[in-house]
């Protein structure tokens, strides 16, 4: 098969290509990346970066913020633990307001295992029962998992989906009782 052709030739070197004015000028256009949605609405271009979060409430420098109090003599203490910072005029309070609401949600679940996995472990449990080895020579074991994989495989299910696994081990045991 024949190759492409402007693939094989080389590249020529444009020496009229000025390259630090295309970088100077590039550099210059990109604003910063914000990745936080309150902070984005709020973000004034005109602004520096310490100002704008100066406005928002929000510290620059973390160390600076909170310093950490130095001690005079390595025997004394000093009388006050309080850090009383200077007076900052919040102009936009509501992004604080909204960044700490935010946090105080409590985090979703997002750890989800494949339909695939969970079927797999449904019909080894239905067809088993707790018989590990019996399930390592399954012909449905296609990626060849030893007893203690199988195992591990289904404890995931179990902690994953408590209520889900609680409701199959009642059906199977009533599909049992029926049987009988």
């Amino acid at each position: 098969m024949p190759k492409a052709k402007g693939k094989s030739r080389r590249q020529k070197y444009s020496y009229n290509l000025n390259r630090k004015r295309l970088y100077r000028s590039a550099r210059r256009r990109a604003a910063p990346r914000i990745a936080c949605s309150h902070i984005r609405h709020a973000w004034d271009p005109k602004k520096s970066v310490a100002q704008n979060l100066a406005d928002m409430g929000l510290a620059k420098d973390p160390n600076k913020a909170i310093p950490i109090p130095r001690r005079q003599q390595l025997g004394m203490e000093m009388e006050s633990d309080e850090w009383e910072p200077g007076k900052k005029i919040v102009r936009k309070p509501y992004v604080l307001n909204e960044m700490e609401y935010e946090a105080s949600l409590p985090e979703k679940k997002s750890n989800t295992l494949s339909r695939d996995l969970i079927d797999y472990v449904r019909y080894m449990i239905q067809n088993h029962g707790e018989n590990y080895k019996e399930m390592a020579r399954d012909e449905k074991n296609y990626y060849q998992d030893t007893p203690k994989q199988i195992k591990r495989k289904i404890n995931v299910y179990k902690n994953f989906y408590p209520e889900e696994y609680k409701d199959f081990i009642a059906s199977l045991k009533q599909e049992k009782m029926d049987v009988q």
